[in-house]
């Protein structure tokens, strides 16, 4: 009877600091629709910054509370309402969330770059004050916890139903315009609420670092845990969200107190958070359409497929020569860099062009190479069936939720991320007792390439035909559909499309890409193990993507690049390891909003040399096709294009400067374009 009573009061004290964060959470959404994935990051780094205010620099404990929670806090919060997501809600729920990731990771590099890896604690409030109940002592930190959570849950309610200041928090994001005409300030209310959401993540922060201690990952992803409360009160209702915090909290105790440490349940101790995020998600209400404006990713039109062959060999050519001049060491990073462009592939397709986004897409590639570790078949049979199985899990991560969309569908596939982490690649069933699984090169056709230079060729190789394939879709009827659905899911709802379906195989092609990805990958290395596709690389690798350009296929060759050269230039200088991931964070977040990323400016350059170089090369290689160049087939006339394999923002014009229209194009139509014959209006790019 005692030990439960211990474990109660233990789960009740984790329950209240998970409620504290996610009443922050849910303040932050019900007030500017943007759902904060970094809000653990957050208190992460202001629980640091208490540690330095008070173990190195000296300060009281009440009075670094103070300035962290009154000062430091709510600045930050203004700070990132005002220039960060502002305006992020109205728009496309794929582009907060990349944004917010892009702060997570940004703000890990912060902490890791000015507190470098070194023991340090935190002491409890009140250390040698508690109170005896039974035979269970309970510490004044943790009574202090509690009562702190039910305070902060009422002063939230009351806020937000019973005084004026709620009241126009609650109308800044229903109708802003209308809350402006009656003398509201939006912004500032909206900051307000970012205010009051980080001082509750750094609170929760504060009280948790006690007991797990002050860790860049473990604290930042233990208040992933509130993410499961809040959603159990459906982002909006603050006493369902303290019930199921404290819920979650005792389950959580009792699981790490009766589920066996040993065995098969292992792991079943450490998911319980993402088995409640994952039940909770599957039991919301049906997802309603967004109506009233149509905004969406910007799109593009595309290359010919002669043009998109011709670069294709291109690169085909270049990896061979670098094949006979490298060694193994730096053909390994090539392959490494050739695998991450085709995970990037998939999330072109997924984010790019579909506009769901998934925080696990790495893990679909785990399950493609233990897969194909697994069957022990290095051919092409081998390859494709373990990609079939990737598809196959994709499919069903999404089908639970074949009601949601957007934030839902994200939060599934972090849940997954954990509970494959936990529960499957850290089992022995999986990478076997040493953690490690070897894995054959892949042989075509009879022909096994054993070599390291043979082998990447091969990755490279199949890097094109996936380009090629991903093009071809974008250009039928498939890719129109995905554009109109990502675009404007109210008005494909009006017209009869079926959404679900539809979106539950592009999940499954997404990962499917993906476990191709890994196959390939486990051949390559031929030694694959867990720590190969924790859910953390997912992240890095989303946030290249969208930094390099989540809408093209260039973006993807440039992504796989950069997430090959990060693990080198934090070994070289280590001691800028921190200081890269907030370069790639906050990079994320500056182009968060424009999808075609750094890829934008190869395809500017490629205008560039167009206009410069072009006739005289042409007069010298008549079909060269050049960067930012298409040649039409019924035309002499080089329209120029931007983007140098792939595609362009739609709605940009060539330059008038550089370029003359098609015969059949007007000026103003983007390139690749062919106007209507009985109209030549423009269509503004956010309605296309």
């Amino acid at each position: 009877m005692s030990s439960i009573l211990s474990f109660t009061i233990l789960g009740l004290f984790t329950g209240a600091a998970y409620a504290i964060a996610a009443s922050g959470l849910v303040l932050t959404y019900t007030t500017t629709r943007v759902f904060n994935i970094a809000h653990g990051a957050f208190g992460m780094v202001l629980a640091f910054t208490f540690w330095d205010f008070s173990q190195r620099q000296g300060m009281p404990t009440w009075l670094a509370l103070t300035l962290v929670l009154g000062v430091v806090a709510p600045g930050i919060g203004w700070f990132v309402q005002r220039f960060v997501t502002r305006g992020l809600g109205e728009g496309p729920v794929s582009v907060s969330l990349v944004v917010t990731v892009g702060l997570f990771v940004g703000l890990i590099g912060v902490a890791q770059y000015i507190w470098p890896p070194a023991p340090r604690t935190v002491s409890p409030f009140l250390p040698d004050e508690g109170l005896q109940i039974g035979s269970t002592y309970v510490t004044a930190h943790q009574i202090i916890t509690i009562a702190l959570s039910v305070l902060v849950a009422a002063a939230l309610y009351v806020l937000l139903n019973r005084t004026r200041i709620g009241t126009a928090m609650r109308a800044s994001v229903d109708n802003p315009t209308l809350l402006q005409l009656f003398g509201g300030k939006p912004d500032l209310v909206a900051s307000l609420s970012w205010a009051i959401g980080i001082s509750l993540a750094a609170l929760a922060g504060i009280l948790l670092t006690p007991v797990i201690g002050l860790s860049y990952y473990d604290l930042t992803l233990l208040v992933i845990n509130a993410y499961a409360a809040a959603m159990l009160g459906r982002l909006k209702s603050l006493p369902l969200t303290f019930v199921g915090a404290m819920g979650l909290g005792i389950l959580q105790s009792f699981a790490v107190a009766y589920l066996p440490s040993e065995g098969s349940l292992a792991g079943l101790r450490a998911v319980v958070p993402a088995l409640f995020l994952f039940v909770v998600i599957v039991a919301m209400p049906q997802a309603q359409l967004r109506i009233g404006q149509v905004k969406g990713i910007v799109s593009a039109p595309l290359p010919t497929f002669t043009k998109s062959l011709s670069w294709g060999a291109v690169l085909l050519v270049l990896v061979a020569l670098l094949t006979v001049t490298m060694g193994d060491a730096d053909l390994l990073l090539v392959g490494t860099a050739a695998t991450y462009a085709m995970v990037m592939l998939s999330l072109v397709l997924l984010t790019g062009y579909g506009g769901h986004v998934s925080l696990a897409q790495f893990t679909f590639a785990g399950v493609g190479a233990l897969a194909y570790a697994k069957l022990d078949e290095p051919n092409l049979f081998g390859l494709f069936a373990a990609a079939a199985i990737a598809a196959g899990v994709g499919a069903l991560v999404a089908l639970p939720v074949l009601r949601l969309t957007g934030l839902y569908l994200a939060l599934s596939t972090l849940a997954f991320g954990v509970l494959m982490d936990k529960m499957v690649f850290q089992a022995d069933f999986a990478f076997g007792y040493n953690g490690t699984l070897k894995a054959g090169r892949l042989s075509v056709l009879g022909r096994e390439f054993s070599s390291t230079g043979g082998y990447v060729l091969v990755m490279t190789v199949f890097f094109v035909l996936m380009a090629l394939a991903l093009l071809l879709l974008r250009g039928g009827v498939l890719g129109r559909l995905l554009i109109a659905m990502r675009d404007s899911p109210a008005a494909c709802g009006t017209l009869g499309l079926d959404m679900r379906w539809f979106r539950v195989a592009l999940f499954g092609l997404s990962a499917g890409m993906a476990g191709l990805a890994g196959g390939l990958f486990a051949g390559l290395r031929g030694t694959i193990g867990a720590a190969d596709f924790q859910l953390f690389n997912s992240l890095p690798l989303l946030l290249l993507a969208v930094v390099c350009g989540v809408t093209s296929v260039t973006g993807a060759a440039l992504g796989g690049v950069g997430l090959m050269l990060l693990p080198v230039l934090q070994s070289s200088r280590p001691e800028l390891a921190g200081l890269v991931f907030a370069i790639l964070g906050f990079g994320a977040v500056a182009l968060g909003r424009d999808p075609n990323g750094l890829a934008n400016l190869v395809f500017g350059l490629g205008r560039r040399l167009e206009s410069r170089f072009g006739d005289r090369v042409r007069s010298v290689v008549p079909l060269l096709p050049l960067p930012g160049s298409r040649i039409e087939e019924d035309s002499a006339t080089a329209v120029p294009l931007a983007g140098s394999m792939l595609i362009v923002p739609e709605g940009e014009s060539p330059d008038p400067d550089t370029a003359e229209s098609g015969p059949d194009q007007p000026p103003d139509q983007p390139p690749g374009h062919r106007a209507a014959a009985t109209s030549t209006k423009e269509v503004p790019a956010h309605v296309r």
